[in-house]
């Protein structure tokens, strides 16, 4: 069942939160784009209103809310409603995958990365991206979790775990970024991204299918 309720209901505060929070949002877009090929064929996996794919040059999406696609449509994408468990694409269809912050509200994670490397073409590129359980953030979201409108249902994952989902999916050749460092709002200028994690809360992994 996908968790879409907040989203459908709460879409204005959803946008809200990244003009809020302008120099995070464009601290994570720095650091997925830093991984983005220049060419091939893409799609966002969970694009919600397209904040991210937009920018990034990804025209197409999946989304299992209604709400979130109109929004997505309206920025000029392609979105079709479904889930990351079930992805009505053929084998083997996309260069490349994006992820970000979805993984934490699928019901099946490893069903998910199994489908996204299924519709992945050969050494295709999968891009997660999500807020790391063990950071400074990841602690703050789980701490306030039973208040928050949208992480209430989610599930978050520590970057190790993450790891071990793509390996025993099949992903390879790991690389990693992380960046939004120290508390989100107290953030005002859009940050670099360094290499590795455990410094900061967002995590960017590219991996190989």
């Amino acid at each position: 069942m996908a968790k879409t309720k907040p989203f459908d209901k709460n879409t204005k505060l959803y946008e809200q939160w990244f003009t809020r929070n302008n120099a995070v949002y464009k601290s994570e877009l720095k650091a997925i784009r830093h991984f983005i090929p220049g060419q091939g064929k893409g799609i966002e996996i969970g694009i919600g209103s397209g904040l991210f794919a937009k920018p990034l040059g990804i025209r197409e999406g999946i989304d299992p809310s209604e709400e979130m696609i109109r929004l997505s449509e309206k920025r000029g994408l392609k979105v079709i409603k479904g889930v990351a468990e079930k992805l009505p694409f053929p084998d083997e269809n996309y260069d490349y995958a994006l992820m970000v912050t979805t993984i934490c509200f699928v019901d099946d994670p490893e069903k998910a990365l199994k489908e996204v490397y299924r519709i992945l073409k050969g050494n295709g590129l999968f891009i997660i991206a999500f807020v790391d359980k063990e950071s400074e953030t990841g602690k703050d979201y789980l701490k306030n979790k039973e208040k928050s409108l949208f992480y209430k249902d989610a599930v978050f994952f520590s970057t190790g775990e993450i790891i071990n989902l793509l390996n025993e999916t099949g992903f390879k050749n790991l690389d990693i970024v992380q960046t939004v460092f120290g508390k989100l709002d107290k953030i005002e200028t859009i940050q670099d991204f360094s290499s590795g994690f455990g410094k900061g809360s967002f995590i960017v992994i590219k991996a190989i299918k």
